[in-house]
């Protein structure tokens, strides 16, 4: 049986990164999604160009776009959905994560 993808990627997020990796002016693999330390909440969502995959990272391909997870970010995103939104006054991707136990006001940062 095989298991779920460890984060969801909605059609506007594919769309979006498509549109990234298609501006960068050089070849990537697609996108590294992991996690570091920061914020006033304690962790941060950190999204970067892939140029390689890692022996021990994860790799969800969604139509032709790969979404490659830190192994140590693994655990923080398990059930996450990976999300655009575009509004009036911000634009950005979003994450919708099960895990997390709260987030600062800001929204910029999260702890588990």
């Amino acid at each position: 049986m095989a298991l779920p993808p460890p984060i969801n990627i909605t059609e506007a997020a594919i769309a979006r990164v498509k549109a990234l990796l298609a501006q960068r002016g050089k070849p990537s693999v697609g996108i590294r999604v992991g996690v570091k330390k920061g914020g006033c909440s304690g962790l941060a969502y950190d999204i970067q160009y892939a140029d390689t995959i890692g022996k021990f990272d994860e790799v969800v391909d969604v139509e032709g776009v790969k979404v490659i997870i830190d192994p140590k970010a693994s655990i923080y995103l398990i059930g996450t959905t990976m999300d655009f939104v575009e509004e009036k006054m911000k634009s950005g991707f979003v994450f919708v994560n099960p895990n997390e136990k709260g987030r600062c006001g800001c929204g910029e940062s999260f702890h588990v």
